[in-house]
C-alpha cells in the first residue's frame, strides 16, 4: 500500500489482522515522497525492456525489486564529521566500542541523539536520524514529549530486535517484522510493565523491527542494551524539535543538540555530552 493514508499504523494492522491478505506491505514513504522512488523504479524498469528486449507483459518478471530498508538519503563518514566537529571547537571524544559505551548512557536514563550512516528516506526515524532513551523508566514518555515540545498523550514508538519480536508482542507470527514502523502491535501480557514508555494507553505499540544486515550499528547497539538491562528494545523518535525537520548533516545534528535537552549525541563514532 502507498499514499498518505497508508502511514495510519491502526488501519495498516486491522487490515494486516483481518486475513483477507497472506501478507501487508506499505512503502515507507507513503506520502507524495515516495513517487521520486516509483518513478525511479518506472525508470529502471523501461531501461531493462528495452535493453533486454522484454515485452511489456513480462517485464515484471525481469525487474523484481524488494526494499528491505529505507537508508537511501545523504551519509556522512567519521573523517567529514570529525573535521566539522574540530573546526566548530566542540568538545568530544572518539568512542572505542559504539554499541556498548551508548548502551550504558542509555542503561543511565540520558536522552541520546543518535546520526548513523544514510539519512532514511520517508517520514519515519529508523536509526539513522533518531532520538533514543530507554523504554523503562515510565517518566520518559513525559520527558521525550516535552523535549519534542508536544502534547503528553503522544505516544513514542519501540524499536525492538527483530528476532525477539515474538517474545514481547503480539501479532510476531502473522507479520514477523515491521523495519518501517508502520504497524501497530500490541504488547504481550507480562510485558508492558517491563517498557512502560514504549506503550500506548491502550495497550498498543508502534514497532519497529531492527535486524543486522539493514542497519548493523543500530542492532548492536539493541542487543548491548538488551545485555545490561534485559530489555532488548529501544524508544526511537525522530531527531528533530518542534517544527523542524528531521535532521540530515552533522551541522543539523550538532544545532539540534544545542537547541534541546537531549543529554548526549552520538555521531559517528564520537560522543558529545553536556554536563549533568
Amino acid at each position: 500500500m502507498a499514499g498518505g493514508v497508508a502511514l495510519n499504523c491502526v488501519m495498516n494492522a486491522r487490515i494486516r489482522d483481518s486475513g483477507l491478505f497472506e501478507s501487508v506491505w506499505v512503502q515507507p514513504a507513503a506520502g507524495d515522497a515516495g513517487t521520486a522512488l516509483g518513478a525511479a523504479l518506472w525508470v529502471d524498469a523501461e531501461k531493462r525492456r528495452v535493453e533486454h528486449g522484454i515485452d511489456a507483459e513480462n517485464r515484471n518478471t525481469h525487474t523484481r525489486w524488494q526494499m528491505d530498508h529505507a537508508n537511501l538519503g545523504p551519509g556522512y563518514g567519521d573523517d567529514e564529521i570529525e573535521q566539522l566537529l574540530r573546526w566548530s571547537k566542540l568538545p568530544y571524544r572518539k568512542l572505542d566500542d559504539v554499541a556498548e559505551q551508548t548502551a550504558a548512557l542509555l542503561a543511565d536514563d540520558r536522552i541520546i541523539g543518535w546520526f548513523q550512516g544514510r539519512m532514511e528516506f520517508g517520514p519515519r526515524a529508523l536509526g539513522a536520524r533518531s532520538i533514543l532513551a530507554s523504554p523503562i523508566n515510565p517518566d520518559m514518555q513525559a520527558r521525550l514529549n516535552e523535549l519534542k515540545d508536544r502534547e503528553d498523550f503522544r505516544p513514542v514508538a519501540p524499536a525492538v530486535l527483530e528476532e525477539r519480536l515474538d517474545d514481547w508482542f503480539e501479532s510476531a507470527q502473522a507479520q514477523p517484522s515491521a523495519p518501517f514502523m508502520l504497524f501497530i502491535y500490541d504488547v504481550k501480557p507480562g510485558r508492558a510493565e517491563r517498557i512502560p514508555a514504549a506503550c500506548h494507553v491502550d495497550g498498543t505499540a508502534r514497532v519497529q523491527t531492527v535486524n543486522r544486515a539493514s542497519n548493523p550499528r543500530y542492532y548492536e547497539l539493541l542487543q548491548a542494551f538488551e545485555r545490561r538491562t534485559g530489555v532488548p528494545v529501544l524508544i526511537n523518535t525522530s531527531f528533530n524539535s518542534r517544527g523542524q525537520p528531521i535532521v540530515c548533516s552533522p551541522r543539523d545534528a550538532i544545532e539540534a543538540f544545542y537547541s534541546t535537552p537531549l543529554d548526549a549525541l552520538v555521531i559517528g563514532s564520537f560522543l558529545l555530552q553536556k554536563a549533568a
